[in-house]
């Protein structure tokens, strides 16, 4: 699998999403190409935007248009609020179903992303990429964090980043994170 084959997977779901009309955008590795240090990612993320108890008919929609990964996908998908398809080159592609307030400000505030090559992705903001990792916190997401922080520089509202982030921690139980972060940006920027 290659770095342009799952930029292919993300482009492919984005224009499901796009056939479908609904709100969405780039997350994860993928995103994390456009705003910090290319890493291997073996999936494309993407988040796309629903109301409340619609997982079943997005999950048919989506999978009406991308093959399913695997067996009762929408049963999965109702269950975890998570579909999980794959390209023609059998590249997965992760959709989350978003409703809560955070995922839909993401969504509203993501922009396209030229690959260069006719194509561009609507990638989520470099400041939303970070929150979303630190939420994450596994030690790849913190290096992630790491490698936007020394990427983005002073081009990253911080102020965003702790809004967002502080009440998602603190839903999270682990209110502790943001200082993790605190250390990161005074040693980073």
């Amino acid at each position: 699998m290659t770095v342009g084959s799952v930029l292919l997977a993300a482009v492919t779901a984005q224009e499901a999403c796009k056939k479908l009309g609904l709100a969405f955008c780039v997350i994860g590795g993928v995103a994390l190409q456009r705003w910090g240090e290319p890493r291997f990612t073996a999936d494309a993320d993407i988040s796309v935007l629903i109301e409340a108890g619609q997982e079943r008919r997005i999950a048919e929609a989506l999978l009406g248009e991308l093959p399913a990964r695997i067996d009762d996908a929408i049963g999965f998908a109702t269950r975890t609020r998570v579909v999980l398809a794959r390209s023609v080159h059998n590249v997965g592609i992760d959709i989350v179903l978003a409703s809560l307030p955070f995922e839909a400000r993401v969504i509203a505030r993501a922009t396209p992303w030229s690959l260069g090559n006719g194509h561009s992705l609507r990638t989520c903001g470099a400041e939303d990429l970070v929150v979303m990792k630190v939420f994450a916190a596994r030690d790849k997401d913190w290096a992630d964090v790491t490698s936007i922080l020394e990427r983005q520089g002073k081009k990253l509202d911080l102020d965003l980043i702790r809004q967002e982030l502080v009440p998602l921690l603190e839903a999270k139980g682990e209110p502790d994170l943001l200082a993790e972060l605190e250390k990161r940006i005074k040693r980073h920027l």
